[in-house]
């Protein structure tokens, strides 16, 4: 299942063209040489709707990373809801990350390349979904360590911060370069390495 922005049916056609418009861009080339103009041809609008709909190119680029987020979000929501146990939890959220990254390549991009270049990104209502789903993560965790599932002498917060960074460092080679990954693999991978080491240790009377 990949991620794909799909305007509602309230959604004006010229919307939804320069949505279009910038994600085609963007596999193309950086977002800080895409110019106003550019993003007007390719969608097929004059420059005078884009800055009605979104005001700057960075709120358009704030508004297409949103749609994304949303989706997947659902997503990732969707996949832990008949997951048993805070461990496989945290598993299908891991893949459910790399496939996603793996699946639409835009999205992340402008994820781990383009936004945070921006320090008003950090303010904005799309960094907000970023921090729902950092906040599912967490809650994950603490979860297993309420239930003795995870050990709980390590931090849970600092432990949501080395899978999120496991997962970007791990793939960001391949969304760089252009290259292939398997998200399944990388799951393993990673699993292998942080999961043995928050399991609570069984050997301990």
């Amino acid at each position: 299942m990949g991620l794909k922005i799909t305007g509602g049916p309230s959604t004006p056609p010229g919307y939804a063209k320069i949505v279009e418009a910038l994600k085609k861009l963007l596999t193309e080339k950086e977002f800080s040489s895409i110019t106003w103009a550019a993003i007007a041809k390719t969608a097929g609008v004059n420059e005078a709707l884009i800055y009605k709909y979104f005001g700057d190119r960075r709120n358009l680029l704030y508004q297409v990373l949103r749609e994304y987020l949303e989706k997947y979000i659902e997503r990732a929501e969707e996949d832990i809801k008949g997951a048993t146990g805070a461990v496989n939890k945290l598993e299908k959220l891991i893949l459910c990350h790399f496939s996603a990254y793996r699946e639409a390549r835009v999205f992340a991009r402008i994820l781990l390349l383009e936004v945070r270049n921006y320090p008003d990104y950090f303010e904005s209502q799309t960094y907000e979904l970023v921090r729902r789903y950092a906040n599912q993560i967490l809650t994950v965790i603490e979860e297993g360590m309420h239930c003795g599932e995870i050990r709980n002498d390590i931090s849970a917060r600092y432990l949501r911060q080395v899978i999120l960074g496991g997962i970007e460092h791990l793939c960001m080679p391949a969304i760089v370069y252009g290259h292939d990954f398997s998200p399944e693999v990388l799951t393993a991978e990673l699993c292998r390495v942080i999961l043995r080491g928050i399991l609570p240790d069984k050997t301990t009377p």
